[in-house]
């Protein structure tokens, strides 16, 4: 029988690889769509996870973490930014890791909808989902990276307004 390394894991599982993707899902209107984990509580967070297989690429991972947390198959429409992240992983999660992991490198990746949509969550991972306001949602989430993706995503927004509203 195979030993949990680590009280935050499952029974099964292994050490975590210490390399990500963040995607984050927007309407064509800028709406964000955020995930609430189940742990921590009151944790929001953009569509993350791990790359689970030495082979397996950012875009793989990005494609299959958009499917298994939100039930979205993204065919077409997935941006990668080809920017990298490095970053130290939170003590709190460290043992996921093998020993002496400190740092994770994420893929930043976004999605464009084309409306808010009810998405089918993976409730192991999360709770609850909301479309929100970009200014919401760098409130919301609390990750660096994520707040810094958020305004990367918005930042290419069409201010102008839509055709026939003054």
């Amino acid at each position: 029988m195979r030993q949990t390394p680590n009280a935050l894991m499952r029974p099964g599982e292994s050490y975590k690889r210490p390399e990500s993707v963040l995607v984050v899902v927007h309407t064509v209107g800028g709406k964000i769509l955020l995930l609430k984990r189940v742990r921590p509580r009151d944790f929001w967070q953009s569509v993350t996870g791990s790359l689970k297989w030495p082979d397996e690429t950012p875009w793989r991972a990005a494609q299959r973490e958009l499917l298994e947390e939100t039930g979205i198959a993204a065919v077409r429409g997935l941006r990668d930014w080809h920017r990298r992240v490095r970053f130290p992983i939170n003590p709190a999660w460290s043992g996921r890791f093998a020993p002496g992991v400190r740092e994770n490198l994420e893929h930043m990746f976004s999605l464009v909808v084309p409306r808010e949509w009810a998405v089918i969550l993976n409730t192991r991972e999360h709770t609850d989902y909301d479309w929100v306001d970009v200014g919401v949602a760098e409130q919301r989430v609390w990750s660096w990276t994520n707040k810094a993706a958020i305004r990367r995503v918005a930042a290419t927004f069409d201010p102008s307004p839509e055709p026939g509203i003054n």
